[in-house]
């Protein structure tokens, strides 16, 4: 049987039986897991005798009386306000009495359940723009001055959402164009961040679902660059009579989406199916010590903690 992975935020309060399969739940950062069901289907749906239910946790202690823990009677376990450092295997064992029929006799029966628990954060969201505007000629001075002030609109505009412009670049091309003979083009591309500064004021506001947040504004700034770049069109066909000399080529405009994990968390949609597109955090023996989306292998055999951020 395979890995059944699941993700969940603190909105979700279901109850998850499972088998004596391993099984790999996703739960974000600071808030509840959901339950966690210390019997299988099939079990839930029968009578248990004197059930007893022990927990442990990944560093192999009982969970019992522990304060970041949920404990029912009934053997449920909720995970609260998860973090990184609570990521790894809790093991359930259900233990029971079967009391035969005809001779009373009693069996002492046991089943272990194993859940991988893994914190994880949304991706972080950033834009890569490209765009293109027509000049003169390549050696124009005016090209240069033109990408600064057009560098300068674009940070204007979103500079009330905390995001700005980084890695901005222009290359300026020669371009054969059917019917229209060589023209030479301004090739321009920049980063839309969401991380400008005095980002870190909006996150104290709302430090659980900062990535939310941020990814928003972000958003909402690439759409105004985006309607920024459409009314050029516009502009062009209905209010200048005299083409400028370097303008916006029409539908030229495109976007990337890059996604960026904070240190400590990594992608890895071949491990982590069942929460393909989270930042999860890094599992012992590996680390991040920056934004990159990958979590790297460590040679030390010291790092053996979820979420390191250096080896």
């Amino acid at each position: 049987m395979g890995i059944l992975g699941i993700s969940f935020n603190r909105s979700i309060s279901r109850h998850l039986p499972y088998s004596c399969i391993a099984v790999s739940v996703y739960v974000k950062v600071f808030t509840n897991s959901p339950f966690l069901l210390c019997m299988d289907l099939a079990r839930s749906q029968e009578e248990l005798i004197d059930p007893n239910y022990l927990w442990i946790g990944p560093d192999g202690r009982s969970l019992e009386g522990q304060l970041h823990v949920n404990l029912t009677a009934t053997g449920k376990l909720m995970l609260l306000g998860f973090k990184e450092y609570m990521s790894g295997a809790y093991t359930c064992t259900l233990s029971h009495k079967i009391i035969e029929t005809t001779t009373q006799e009693e069996r002492a029966m046991s089943e272990t359940y194993k859940f991988m628990v893994y914190a994880y954060r949304e991706a972080d969201h950033a834009y890569q723009v490209f765009v293109r505007f027509t000049t003169r000629e390549c050696e124009l001075q005016a090209n240069g001055l033109f990408f600064e002030e057009l560098l300068k609109i674009l940070t204007n505009i979103i500079s009330d959402l905390t995001c700005h412009i980084t890695e901005s670049s222009y290359k300026c091309h020669s371009v054969r164009i059917p019917n229209q003979g060589l023209l030479h083009e301004l090739f321009i591309n920049f980063q839309v961040n969401p991380f400008a500064e005095g980002w870190e004021d909006v996150c104290k506001q709302v430090p659980y679902d900062c990535e939310d947040v941020t990814n928003m504004r972000v958003q909402e700034a690439r759409d105004r660059i985006g309607e920024f770049f459409r009314k050029q069109t516009y502009a062009l066909r209905h209010e200048f009579q005299t083409v400028p000399t370097i303008h916006y080529v029409e539908s030229s405009f495109s976007v990337t989406h890059i996604d960026s994990c904070r240190p400590g968390f990594g992608k890895n949609d071949v491990t982590h199916q069942g929460c393909a597109g989270c930042c999860v955090v890094c599992e012992p023996g590996t680390y991040s010590p920056n934004n990159e989306v990958t979590c790297q292998l460590c040679t030390d055999p010291q790092v053996r903690m979820y979420g390191a951020r250096f080896c």
